[in-house]
Formats: structure tokens, sequence, C-alpha cells
């Protein structure tokens, strides 16, 4: 018999703590070091692919809010595909994800050593040693010890993206700085759409990563005091900022400086802020990067914990990941978890240089896998519950034709990320060359150079087929 993944946990966290879980998920890399190759491809019009990005997400936050809130549990897509799709769905969706945020947390790692560049050179596998060290502390402590860290952490990053909005606006209306910030950025160099259409729609695939994080609300519903409550005001609530944050700080940055000249070297905000004349505004948001990193690793470790617990529960991975310690914490799963994501620090001792974007392109596919997933079983979900003809707490109103449109979108960004391996050099085009077929570079026919994300769309598929054995092998 299906047994609730919340069994022994303790139902501490607190809406604030939900909310703050569930930014301290997004508000990361993806915005103060990734937002730089969304703008690099698409210029202004950047702002345009997170705002569609974060539609798609609410999309899929509100079917897995539906999910969450009639049936809260730890570790909840995984639950709910094991419940409505079968024990395979249940297998590879709990493990793909648990391997999504190992490539998180591996990311966040590895991009803190290039913050820490900007004060002091350190070997990148030192601070990622440390920080795993640390906040593997935090996670083994209470539930709401770390639901008071994750809160802080998040408080610290959305209280500083709003307050450099606030200032970022106070120079573009002052005037003051070295450079003279003028909203005819957006529009003088190249265009509001340089590259076209075509620009938002390679962006999208960039930007998709910045939102990974978010279906945390749906991991934490286990934990969380009452979720009737709590989960729909998280959803209604961080979205709308997300939406803000993003669309908001990345607009302030190209209006203080031409979009063309936003560099790929550390966190955009912080260049920005110090090529403007003011230093110590550039060391400020330095530390908050450095601080939203730690916070998007404490919320991977949180997840990873949650979900193994999660899939021990059902059977789909080894009991002794089910055990507690006395804080009622399954400190085995989470123990396992930072042990795995410590091969970024050799990673990191071998390769500093070339790591970061093909993990983040990893994780990009992963977390694809997952949000399609919990489109397809919330389509299940109301099959099963056709009965009650969406009387639901948390309703969600545009099943099903949403569902539907988040599928196609999600196949899209597959297929992009597959073609931009066609691309000169990169990854599919080379092994075409390789039994002799020629085919135009990329470059013909796109206007702007992408980063090649080929390999992920290979290796996910075969992560999952690794997946399928293992199931049929527990068997």
């Amino acid at each position: 018999m299906l047994k609730n993944a919340d069994n022994g946990l303790k139902r501490n966290l607190q809406n604030r703590h939900i909310q703050m879980i569930a930014l301290g998920g997004v508000i990361g890399t993806g915005l103060f070091y990734g937002s730089t190759e969304a703008i690099q491809l698409a210029g202004p019009s950047a702002i345009l692919a997170y705002l569609f990005g974060g539609l798609i997400i609410y999309f899929i936050m509100r079917m897995l809010g539906e999910m969450s809130v009639e049936e809260p549990t730890s570790g909840a897509f995984s639950f709910f595909a094991y419940k409505y799709w079968g024990s395979l769905a249940g297998f590879i969706t709990g493990w793909n994800y648990w391997f999504l945020y190992i490539l998180v947390s591996m990311t966040e790692l590895t991009v803190i050593g290039f913050y820490l560049d900007h004060w002091i050179l350190i070997d990148h596998w030192k601070s990622s040693f440390i920080v795993l060290l640390f906040v593997t502390l935090v996670n083994l402590s209470n539930v709401r010890f770390y639901g008071e860290f994750e809160f802080g952490c998040a408080l610290i990053k959305v209280t500083a993206v709003v307050g450099m909005i606030i200032f970022g606006i106070f120079l573009i209306v002052s005037g003051i700085g070295e450079n003279q910030a003028s909203i005819h950025y957006l529009w003088d160099h190249g265009g509001f759409f340089p590259y076209g259409i075509i620009g938002v729609i390679l962006a999208t695939s960039v930007v998709m990563f910045s939102f990974g994080g978010t279906e945390l609300i749906g991991v934490a519903a286990g934990e969380a005091s009452n979720p009737q409550k709590t989960i729909p005001a998280a959803i209604r609530q961080v979205m709308w900022r997300i939406i803000i944050f993003y669309i908001g700080s990345i607009s302030v940055i190209m209006i203080i400086s031409p979009w063309d000249m936003i560099g790929k070297n550390g966190s955009p905000f912080v260049t920005i802020f110090e090529t403007v004349g003011i230093p110590a505004a550039g060391h400020i948001l330095n530390f908050v990067v450095i601080m939203a990193a730690i916070s998007v690793y404490n919320s991977g470790i949180y997840s990873n914990g949650r979900m193994l617990y999660s899939l021990a529960i059902q059977k789909n991975a080894p009991h002794i990941f089910s055990k507690l310690n006395a804080a009622r914490v399954p400190y085995v799963a989470i123990l396992f978890s930072s042990f795995c994501t410590a091969i970024i620090v050799v990673i990191n001792a071998l390769v500093p240089d070339n790591s970061f974007m093909r993990i983040m392109a990893l994780a990009t596919a992963a977390a694809l896998i997952t949000w399609a997933i919990i489109v397809i079983v919330h389509l299940k979900f109301r099959k099963a519950h056709k009965n009650r003809k969406g009387n639901f707490i948390y309703a969600f109103g545009l099943y099903p034709y949403a569902n539907y449109l988040c599928l196609c979108f999600l196949v899209l960004l597959f297929c992009i990320m597959l073609i931009s391996g066609f691309g000169k050099n990169g990854l599919m085009a080379r092994l075409l060359d390789m039994v002799g077929i020629r085919i135009p570079f990329l470059e013909t026919y796109i206007p702007v150079q992408m980063p090649d994300m080929s390999l992920a769309v290979i290796i996910i598929p075969l992560w999952c087929l690794f997946l399928l054995l293992g199931y049929k092998l527990k068997r």
C-alpha cells in the first residue's frame, strides 16, 4: 500500500518559510550570473524571455499546487507520479529530481568560486568544499533551524534585489555615475530585438534554468504547518515577485549600461555597478550573490534529502534513506546527497574553467523532464478525480489547455538545446563530420552564437534509461 512520504517529518515550516524556500531556490545563479548569457542571446528582448518563461512556470506551479493542497506530502510530485502514473513513473521522477538538484548544487558551489575571485584568488575546489561542509551541517539540524537560515539568506537577496532596482532607478533619474544611464539603451543598440524573435526563443532555453527551484513548494508541502493555506499563498505571492525581480533587475542593468557592453566575467550586477563608478555597491552586491548561491545550495540539499526520503518510503530507494535523526531529519539521505555533490570539488580541481555551462545545461534538461512529468501527472490526477468536476481546494482553472501548452513549450526547448549542437565546433556538428555528413553551421541561419547544450539532451535520456534499468533490476 502506498504511504505518504511525510510520515515522521515535523510540520515546522510556516508560510514565510515556504515562500522563502521557493524564492531561495530560484533567485540565485540563474539571475546573478546566468542572466548574462540570456542578454547576449536576445539583447533587451531577453525581458520577454523571462516574462514568457515565468508564465509557463506559473502554470506548472499551479498544477503542482492543486495536487499538493489536496494531498500534502514531502517529495510531492514523485509521490503523485507513483500514485497516479505508476511505480516506474514515481521511480524515474524522484531519482531524476534528485539528480537535478545534485547538478544545481554543483553549479552553485562552482559559481561561488567565481564570485570570490572578485575579492581574493582561492582555488575554486577549496571554496566549494568549505561551503559544502557548512550547508550540510545546517541541513542536519532541526528543520525549523533550516527554515530560519534559509529565510535569512533569501531575505538578504530579496532585499538586495529590491534595493538594487530602486538604486538603479535613482541612478537613471539622477544621472549620477561615470556613465550616463538611459532608457534609450533598450533600443538604441541594435533595437529592442537585435537578433529578432529567434533571439528571444534562444534566450528562453537559457532563462529556464533560472526558474528551476520553484517546485520546492511541492517538496516542502509535507512539512508545512497548514498546507491548505500556505501552499496557495506561497504560489500566488512567489510567482509575481519572481517575475518582478527578474524583469525589474534585468531591465535596470540594461538601462544603466548598453546590453552589448555587459561582459561574461563575474556577475553582471557587480560589474555594472562598478563601471558606473560606485565600487562600494559592487562589493555589497558581490556579498549578496555569494549568499544567493549558498541559499540555492541550501535549498538543494533540503530538496535532495526529502526526495530520497520519499523514494525510500515508496520502496524506490534503499530503506536506509528513510532513517531520521533525533531532530526528525532524514540524515542519511542528506549525507549521501552531499557526498555525491562533492564530486564537483574534484571537477573544480581538475577543470576549474569549463564546468559551469556544461553542468547548467544538464540541470536545465533535467528540470525540463521534471516539469513535463508534473504536467502529465496533473492530467492523470484530474482524470482520476473526474467525478469531482474540478471542485478542488486550489483548482487550476486553465486545465487542460495550459497543460498542453506547457508540454509543447518544453518539447520546443529540448529541440532548441539539441539544435545548439549544430553550431560551429558544436558537438552534433562534430559527430556528423566524423561520419562524413556535412551540414551548414548553425550560424548560417541564426545571427547569434549560442552555447552548445546538445550534450545535455543526449545525457539526460541516457540517465533515464539507466534509471529504467535500475527499476527493472529492483523489481
